[in-house]
């Protein structure tokens, strides 16, 4: 039998919610361990102060709020969910159970399937790619959570990586839309430099003993060209494909990695750094989450109105990158 087009054929962001842990800390709760200052920190990096969990609060716990925040946003119940997806470095487990099913089970989305992403920092643009072709072909409500709490997986005796992430949720929720709200997704990446951010767990390097848990592990210098560069590529590929210029574009919300690649991308598109929303001071890099979590803040400024176009970008481990075009549509 042929199968009939979609009611709706586009798909759009109905609701959008974050979660950031109460529990901050600043630049100066890390200079008396570490062999460094607030001022250091923020001329390399941007950051002042990162959201990290306490114990007891695990990253289910973030990306639950979140989720439940963006249903409420979009006036979808957990029910009404066709599909849940996570996408997390940092989850609760280190494979079994996936987050994802730990946050499908939390909020009685008893109707969804629930699948696990991992593409690094570059998680939200990816599965905002992929739930746009699942809810569009079954015309069901999906829910994106993008949850970390990366503070866990740090050595917090090691400046080239501690002072950079911070712990953070942030969810969407697509439903079928009569007009394109989710226009365009550039995905890639570029295997060949997984080696320059690990985490060295799984069946590849299996534990010895009783040794303990096995830290990220960032070649900073190794980074920082390949970010600037696919950067400024996805934005551009984004906009040839569809046939824009970036003054048609109202807002970028970049991964905040690190303030100073954010710089670089701009000075070598020749825009001024205004076009790209930053809050990278008071979160610091929440790998996956980054991206929803700064949209959020940006929706919730009231900056964003309806009609709006917005840019996604990021890259992360892997190595991986990727961007999306929106058309606002709240």
């Amino acid at each position: 039998m042929e199968k009939s087009s979609p009611t709706k054929p586009f798909a759009r962001i109905a609701g959008i919610g974050s979660c950031l842990p109460e529990k901050v800390m600043t630049n100066h709760d890390l200079e008396g361990s570490l062999e460094t200052t607030d001022e250091w920190i923020v001329s390399h990096t941007g950051i002042r102060e990162r959201h990290v969990v306490v114990e007891g609060q695990n990253c289910s716990d973030l990306g639950v709020e979140a989720a439940r925040r963006a249903l409420d946003d979009a006036g979808v119940s957990a029910e009404e969910l066709g599909l849940v997806i996570c996408t997390t470095c940092s989850g609760d487990y280190a494979n079994l159970p996936t987050t994802a099913c730990l946050i499908q089970g939390a909020l009685g989305a008893v109707h969804a399937g629930a699948v696990e992403l991992n593409s690094a920092c570059t998680g939200f643009p990816y599965a905002l790619g992929l739930a746009r072709g699942y809810c569009v072909e079954h015309q069901t409500p999906v829910l994106v959570v993008a949850a970390e709490v990366i503070s866990r997986l740090l050595d917090w005796s090691d400046r080239s990586t501690c002072i950079l992430f911070g712990d953070g949720a942030g969810a969407v929720v697509l439903t079928p839309s009569e007009t394109p709200g989710l226009v365009d997704e550039v995905l890639g990446a570029d295997g060949t430099g997984g080696g320059v951010l690990i985490r060295q767990e799984g069946t590849r390097f299996p534990r010895q003993g009783n040794a303990g848990p096995h830290f990220i592990e960032m070649n900073g210098k190794a980074i920082f060209p390949f970010a600037v560069r696919i950067m400024e590529r996805v934005i551009r590929d984004l906009l040839e494909r569809n046939h824009l210029q970036l003054d048609e574009v109202q807002h970028v919300v970049p991964h905040q990695a690190n303030r100073r690649i954010i710089e670089a991308v701009a000075r070598h598109m020749e825009v001024p750094l205004e076009r790209f929303f930053l809050n990278i001071e008071h979160v610091a890099n929440i790998s996956s989450a980054s991206v929803p979590v700064a949209l959020d803040e940006l929706y919730r400024s009231g900056a964003i109105r309806k009609g709006d176009r917005i840019l996604t970008v990021g890259f992360g481990a892997g190595l991986t990158f990727g961007g999306n075009l929106l058309v606002w549509d709240k």
